[in-house]
């Protein structure tokens, strides 16, 4: 396994010293990492290529530079594409064209979601609009200290489109918070995040939020893969169906799943008073 890979504006590097651990980085860190239609076409690539690769077992995404996560979407390049296009298109074609614009866009957001791996994300400086879509994809959220959270698209004219207003009020359980920030646009902080569950925990700088999910990930990475994909798909399914559905669903899964030599392999090992070790997906 290569200890990087360079994409045009991600770079993708395998850390030594933890095994089976992935780091995807945003990297147009001159653009404070804005987005644009080909660098989210090429994340949601990356994430579909980590999820079926068997030497990766966590993942963990950062953006590059002091300044920014990502600043969100590149409203000056955005602007000059489909939304560009004048009246004399025909409102029902130009809407159709639209709706499979965004519905590319999503995709690509939910491929962290899709990805049968645990993703880990890793928020510092701004952190604005897309970071809000890509953060809460994700499946656990660590940020730095000086991080500008905001739910920016009202600003700019849009209802939030990528995620933003499916996921987060599932991951914060408020939906007065989240009407709150989504229609207001207003920056809120690394404390009122963790207050209502955005973040898991918060960090000093931009290096330790990352040193901190990597180690997380590390951690993740001496699991069983079969368990925690197993967990990682069951807990997705059961978030948006009813209790007796997750139940059903869980049980069709573990079904095929507890057949697995992990199963044997943990319980020796505790037996033994050693680490398990567990073959590759």
């Amino acid at each position: 396994m290569a200890s990087s890979t360079s994409y045009k504006y991600f770079t993708v590097e395998f850390p030594a010293k933890h095994q089976y651990v992935a780091h995807v980085e945003i990297n147009r860190p001159e653009k404070m990492n804005a987005f644009f239609e080909t660098m989210w076409l090429e994340m949601g690539q990356i994430f579909n290529k980590l999820s079926e690769d068997s030497s990766i077992r966590a993942i963990v995404l950062s953006g590059a530079g002091d300044k920014a996560f990502t600043a969100g979407l590149d409203v000056s390049t955005a602007s000059q594409g489909l939304l560009a296009e004048g009246t004399a298109v025909d409102p029902a074609r130009k809407a159709l064209r639209l709706r499979r614009h965004i519905a590319e866009f999503q995709d690509c957001i939910t491929a962290l979601e899709r990805c049968e791996k645990p993703v880990i994300v890793a928020l510092h400086g701004y952190s604005l609009g897309l970071a809000i879509d890509i953060s809460s994809a994700a499946d656990i959220r660590l940020c730095s200290r000086d991080v500008k959270f905001a739910v920016k698209e009202v600003d700019i004219g849009l209802a939030a489109d990528i995620g933003t207003l499916t996921r987060l009020p599932k991951i914060v359980g408020s939906f007065g918070w989240v009407k709150d920030v989504a229609m207001t646009a207003r920056v809120f902080g690394a404390e009122e995040a963790l207050r209502v569950g955005f973040v898991n925990s918060v960090h000093d700088s931009r290096a330790e939020t990352i040193s901190a999910a990597l180690s997380l990930a590390a951690l993740l990475a001496t699991k069983s893969p079969v368990a925690v994909q197993g967990t990682k798909e069951i807990l997705n399914y059961s978030r948006d169906h009813s209790v007796q559905e997750g139940l059903r669903y869980t049980g069709v899964w573990n079904s095929a799943s507890v057949q697995t030599k992990d199963v044997t392999a943990a319980l020796m090992s505790g037996i033994q008073k050693r680490k398990p070790t567990f073959e590759k997906l």
